[in-house]
């Protein structure tokens, strides 16, 4: 499955998930954990950015892959780890909520990403 999805910082600088269908709280789509950082690389001074997502291979794309699939009490969703971004090592974690379930109607081993111009 692919997927584009537009993340955006808010007035206070806080990254989130446009996902027009999610029935949850809006703070469900907040980007933490890692997640934030990655996105503040991708999109450098920008306040937006969209990537192409996919739980199958992408040419040219990043991979973060799954590590750890969290318990609910825990906060559900998974732990990725993003071993390389753009070439560079990186071994960087990030936790991906439940609200990743609900995109790829599963966990995935693997998220393939890469930015759209």
């Amino acid at each position: 499955m692919e997927r584009t999805i537009r993340f955006y910082k808010n007035a206070r600088h806080e990254w989130y998930a446009d996902i027009p269908e999610w029935g949850g709280a809006i703070e469900d789509l907040q980007m933490v954990e890692g997640a934030d950082e990655l996105l503040n690389w991708i999109a450098a001074s920008e306040n937006e950015c969209k990537l192409l997502m996919a739980d199958q291979f992408i040419q040219n794309a990043e991979i973060l892959a799954l590590v750890y699939a969290r318990e609910e009490n825990l906060g559900g969703g998974g732990d990725y780890l993003l071993e390389q971004f753009r070439g560079e090592f990186k071994n960087h974690k990030i936790w991906l909520c439940g609200v990743t379930e609900f995109v790829f109607k599963h966990l995935p081993e693997r998220i393939y990403f890469k930015e759209l111009q």
